[in-house]
């Protein structure tokens, strides 16, 4: 898919993208496949040993969310730069959706691209993670 740079101004949003709920089966499989075995995200006597009610998402689970957002609406390739910071954890069930939205289009290294304002946000409002995404627009 390509977007064109016509249809693409300040204010404009990437369609959300609504993630299945997080479920143990998620964190499991995201472990083994990301070489991150940390036990609060796995087991639920670690996370309560330190101190959480039950185990939560991996945030790297949650930034490659984002980056799924962000490919889907423009292709892999055309994406210049990923950058979050995690502000609250994502619970075990939670239901996050991932949304974005242009704030400047601008000329880079004589490329068109779009800064957006991405984020992921749980069903009770909280935000989880916030960032900004860079991809060139054509």
């Amino acid at each position: 898919m390509t977007t064109d740079i016509a249809d693409i101004q300040v204010g404009t949003e990437v369609p959300a993208l609504a993630v299945q709920p997080i479920t143990r089966t998620t964190l499991a499989l995201f472990a083994g496949a990301s070489g991150d075995h940390n036990p609060i995200h796995i087991d639920l006597d670690a996370a309560k040993e330190a101190g959480f009610d039950d185990v939560f998402a991996h945030g790297m689970l949650s930034m490659a969310y984002l980056g799924r957002l962000i490919t889907s609406w423009v292709p892999q390739s055309q994406l210049r730069s990923l950058s979050t910071r995690f502000s609250a954890i994502t619970p075990v069930h939670a239901r996050p959706t991932c949304t974005g939205t242009v704030t400047s289009v601008d000329e880079v290294d004589g490329e068109r691209r779009a800064t957006l304002d991405v984020q992921i946000t749980l069903e009770d409002g909280t935000v989880t993670l916030r960032g900004e995404a860079v991809v060139a627009v054509r």
